[in-house]
């Protein structure tokens, strides 16, 4: 009976406990909700309520801003008094509420007393300087949390409050203190490098003349070579030139660091995905050659060696398309690579390219359906591997001329993956088959039903497609200018540049009113952009969003517009103008995360929609 009494109490204890807190959340909640409303009248006696019930000091402290801001000195005051006469210990931020309570007043001398007082009181533990300083940043009075950090140090040898320390810094905007503090910190412990590069990136964000950068750098290599046994400085150093998009930098660096650590080999690696992410294939291909240079028993070397060969087919495509010279010497290298690595499941992404570079830009399907054929007969292949071959097989024979064979392997892909993106990428491709092939009315059907892919771009590449042939086949019952255009795609799509371009001339000569005018301007531009014509590019380009603003193409048009400008003519302003226009035009298109992030990327924030023109460098972020 007594065991059924006790847990009898504890379980209504429970449950009385369990309702107060239920209780002050719903107050919290409506407190903090009249606070962002600045109806200090009603949020002040939640507060005080809160405090009351709880005992949570920061409640207390919210309640103290309420008297404050309705100007209730005289309360707020006695409500201080009364909690220091009935503490037996008073902590220090009772006597820094007070502080800021008269300082509110203008009474800056009384207010000083009570902040020393504070400071004397302050306990000799870590903690109670760090919840003091806290007490004083928030009543931003930073130079006095420094002041608290500055005499813990002294009293507490064993604590350094660099990384405290460093935060107020931050909010004094000292730098030369906050690059001190951070490399203090660092050298103290490497694992503080992440500590160390947050504050650091703080700061940086809010560098709008570049002075913490130019300070950061040279200080940072002076301790570099002052102290070269610190190997955080140096990994710091690599963080920083990568924040600046300074690869090459970046990767002199680390592999200056490995040549004494010898444990770097993953973070090349990683340098080099960086690079081929940002486009920069020539710095990835070093930092793999680097990797090669330590031998085949590297752990990494195998990666290494597959990843040159695809930086160094990324980067073909990019700037030296249409280089025969150079697409034989790839073409050498795939091969090494194939002899090396053999046919099976991890040479399949080196089979898929090598036979495109075969097929398309040494003009020898032949040997390219081989390839394929071959890497099809691995055994245990898994259904979307085989299926990638296939596809890969079909847009080979596509070139090749041969749209029959290519259609059998599209449905083949089809069949096979009929609930996920690879399936969804074959009925593309076999719907826009169609549509070289004149069947625009099939081809629409088809692309019409792909709308609801999963895959966003294939969506969206299946409605512009679908729009396309719809909004230039209804207003003319021949339909020759579309036939003309599905052609001129053909050719471009088999590398027929030349051939392409005249057909697209044709058009615009023969048809100077028909609707396919932007659309003109646009394949002109894909056509200059792929061989290398970046100014003629962008120039076709920027007359799409000025001569036809609401036709489908414009946000297209400014996104290639954008990637031209930032990673092929290195005009990073230019660009930042087309990322932004499409977030204010076209806010419902399919590049505006990509648009954004890029923005972000070249101007270190993004834009206020609500204000052109303006950046709030603090608080915005997309």
């Amino acid at each position: 009976m007594k065991k059924v009494t006790i847990f009898l109490l504890l379980f209504f204890a429970g449950l009385m406990v369990s309702g107060q807190v239920r209780i002050d959340q719903t107050t919290s909640q409506l407190a903090s909700k009249y606070y962002s409303e600045r109806d200090f009248g009603k949020a002040a006696p939640l507060y005080k309520e809160l405090y009351t019930t709880s005992g949570i000091t920061s409640y207390f402290r919210m309640y103290l801003y309420c008297l404050a801001e309705l100007k209730q000195f005289e309360q707020a005051e006695n409500e201080i008094k009364k909690e220091i006469r009935n503490t037996k210990n008073p902590p220090p931020e009772l006597y820094i509420h007070y502080g800021y309570i008269l300082k509110t007043q203008k009474k800056e001398k009384e207010a000083d007393e009570q902040y020393r007082e504070a400071i004397r009181k302050i306990p000799a533990n870590k903690s109670a300087y760090i919840n003091a300083a806290n007490n004083f940043v928030q009543w931003r009075e930073f130079e006095l949390a420094e002041e608290v950090y500055l005499k813990g140090r002294k009293e507490l040898p064993n604590e350094k409050f660099h990384s405290e320390l460093s935060q107020v810094y931050i909010y004094l905007r000292n730098y030369s203190q906050l690059i001190e503090e951070l490399l203090e910190l660092l050298k103290e412990d490497e694992k503080n490098l992440p500590v160390v590069q947050s504050n650091l990136n703080s700061a940086l964000y809010m560098d709008i003349e570049n002075d913490v950068r130019e300070e950061f750098k040279a200080v940072l290599l002076k301790r570099m070579q002052a102290e070269p046994g610190v190997t955080g400085f140096n990994r710091l150093l690599i963080w920083f030139f990568l924040q600046e998009k300074q690869f090459p930098a970046a990767l002199r660096q680390s592999i200056a660091l490995d040549r004494r650590t010898h444990q770097e080999d993953q973070q090349i690696l990683s340098l080099a995905q960086m690079a081929i992410n940002s486009r920069n294939y020539k710095d990835a291909v070093t930092a793999y050659d680097y990797i090669l240079g330590k031998g085949k028993e590297n752990p990494v070397w195998h990666s290494a060696f597959y990843y040159k060969i695809h930086a160094g087919y990324l980067d073909y495509l990019s700037h030296d398309h249409g280089n025969r010279t150079r697409a034989e010497e790839l073409a050498l290298q795939f091969e090494e690579g194939l002899e090396f690595m053999g046919f099976n499941g991890q040479s399949l992404s080196l089979i898929r390219e090598y036979a495109h570079l075969l097929a398309f830009h040494l003009d020898n399907s032949g040997k390219a359906v081989e390839l394929l054929e071959k890497g099809l007969g691995i055994p245990a292949l898994k259904p979307v591997q085989t299926g990638e071959l296939k596809t890969e097989l079909a847009d080979v024979y596509v070139y090749a001329g041969d749209p029959w064979e290519a259609t059998l392997l599209y449905s083949q892909v089809i069949d096979a993956n009929r609930n996920n993106a690879l399936g969804d990428e074959a009925k593309l491709k076999k719907a826009r088959l169609g549509y070289y092939l004149g069947n625009f009315s099939w081809a629409r059907a088809q692309l019409d039903v792909l709308k609801a892919s999963t895959s966003k771009l294939t969506a969206n590449d299946a409605m512009e497609l679908s729009l396309f042939i719809s909004n230039n086949s209804d207003m003319d019952t021949t339909e020759v200018p579309l036939h003309y255009f599905a052609r001129a795609d053909y050719l471009f799509f088999r590398n027929q540049d030349g051939k392409a371009v005249s057909l697209l001339d044709s058009i615009a000569e023969l048809f100077p009113y028909h609707s396919l005018v932007d659309d003109l301007l646009f394949r002109k531009a894909r056509i200059a952009y792929r061989q290398g014509n970046y100014e003629e590019a962008a120039g076709l380009l920027e007359r799409i969003p000025e001569e036809f603003p609401e036709d489908l193409l414009a946000d297209d048009a400014l996104f290639l517009l954008g990637e031209i400008w930032q990673f092929n003519l290195q005009e990073k302003e230019r660009a930042a103008v087309a990322y932004r226009k499409i977030l204010f035009d076209y806010p419902g298109s399919i590049y505006v995360s990509d648009a954004r992030s890029r923005y972000r990327e070249l101007n270190g924030e993004s834009p206020d929609p609500e204000k052109p023109g303006e950046t709030d460098r603090q608080m915005l972020f997309f």
